[in-house]
């Protein structure tokens, strides 16, 4: 009889198809506003958040577009995994592969602005837009993005804290993408202050709850605490 109750605890509940096609869109619309926000912020000109600092000084010295570092990157990032022990899932995955061709599609769409007064509303915009896709992929529950998962990774192994070792790669980053030409400014410490609040409300907002769990409420709550957002990671 018990065996009999678990397996009907894990079977398939109603409804489960739509929540999976919800899922997957949330997903992978999350991604393509996560790209599209990021090259917004490369056209406001007002600084860019530390992985997208490394991002851009490698594109500057590279023959290679942004979005394609991205992807580079992100695979590079993702073979860390590995020594790591951690596993990716379908959302990791998407992310490295959607995330950099929106980041180009929109930078290809979206030209420079020439004034403040365009500039500084795009970058608002822009992370706004972030949190906003952070909320809706993460919420999908399809795997972290590379970079969050290599946080946690050496999170695990080293015993560090999440906060400690966070802090560590987006200065090494921030330093090394400066140093390669990357656009520090405004917009780098803006993005910093905003966007965990931000992405917790939007976390709150998408989140998808599973009939008989408190899914919804850890994602909403746990999520965002020193892991939000990746930022192509996400």
């Amino acid at each position: 009889m018990r065996k009999k109750n678990e397996g009907a605890l894990h079977a398939d509940p109603p409804g489960g198809s739509r929540r999976l096609v919800r899922r997957l869109t949330q997903l992978y619309i999350g991604l393509v506003l996560y790209g599209a926000s990021m090259g917004l912020q490369v056209r406001a000109t007002l600084g860019l958040d530390p992985w997208d600092v490394f991002h851009q000084g490698i594109a500057k010295r590279v023959p290679l577009s942004f979005g394609t570092v991205m992807i580079v990157v992100g695979a590079a990032v993702l073979l860390l995994w590995i020594p790591l022990r951690q596993r990716p899932g379908l959302g990791t995955v998407s992310n490295v592969l959607v995330v950099g061709p929106a980041v180009d599609a929109t930078l290809w769409l979206v030209p420079t602005p020439e004034t403040p007064a365009v500039r500084i509303p795009l970058l608002v915009f822009s992370i706004v837009l972030c949190g906003a896709a952070t909320g809706l992929y993460i919420s999908a529950r399809f795997g972290p993005g590379p970079r969050d998962g290599l946080m946690t990774g050496l999170h695990e192994r080293t015993g560090r804290s999440v906060r400690l070792v966070r802090t560590g790669i987006e200065v090494a980053v921030l330093v090394t993408g400066f140093v390669l030409g990357g656009s520090v400014g405004a917009g780098t410490v803006l993005f910093a202050l905003t966007i965990g609040p931000l992405s917790q409300f939007f976390l709150r907002l998408f989140a998808i709850p599973t009939p008989g769990t408190e899914c919804c409420e850890v994602v909403a709550r746990g999520s965002a605490e020193g892991r939000i957002p990746d930022r192509t990671g996400t």
